[in-house]
């Protein structure tokens, strides 16, 4: 089962993926001599508390209420370096950030984000990924890096929808 399937369940228990996620972080930074200090692991929990994408601003008010410094400047601190170890992503599109469900390995940054619920997960796809770097190479442009955000409904969305 892929990370969309298991994102877009109702049932879906997100204590599972905050676990896993911290436990990754925890292994990932320790294995490359990183700090995750007591904030940014804060950030990386309250990011995935649900696969929908967080704001910097969304995150201030629980950072204040940990007894955290809540100004601007340390939440997008913790960000910039959860980002750098490739822990959170950013969707530019919604100027927020979601968890990855690989930090270990590097990502292509493809997302679906559903339009209603605003639910987003990472799309793990190498068919995209390739035909992107094809259709790039036929134009001669070298592709760096991808960042594919698809918008659209997702099944919990189109279910509501139908028994609507």
């Amino acid at each position: 089962m892929n990370n969309s399937e298991v994102a877009f369940q109702p049932e879906h228990d997100h204590s599972r993926c905050i676990t896993q996620a911290l436990k990754d972080a925890a292994e990932l930074c320790r294995g490359r001599q990183q700090r995750l200090t007591p904030v940014r692991e804060l950030v990386l929990q309250l990011i995935w508390q649900s696969h929908k994408p967080l704001g910097a601003y969304d995150i201030l008010p629980a950072l204040a209420e940990a007894g955290f410094n809540s100004a601007p400047p340390t939440v997008y601190r913790a960000l910039d370096f959860l980002q750098e170890q490739g822990l959170v992503h950013r969707i530019a599109s919604l100027n927020a950030f979601i968890g990855c469900s690989h930090p270990e390995h590097l990502c292509n940054n493809s997302f679906l984000i559903c339009t209603r619920c605003h639910s987003a997960v990472e799309l793990e796809s190498d068919s995209v990924s390739k035909a992107i770097r094809v259709s790039a190479k036929a134009v001669g442009f070298l592709v760096e890096t991808e960042m594919l955000e698809v918008a659209g409904i997702c099944p919990n969305c189109q279910q509501e929808e139908s028994t609507s």
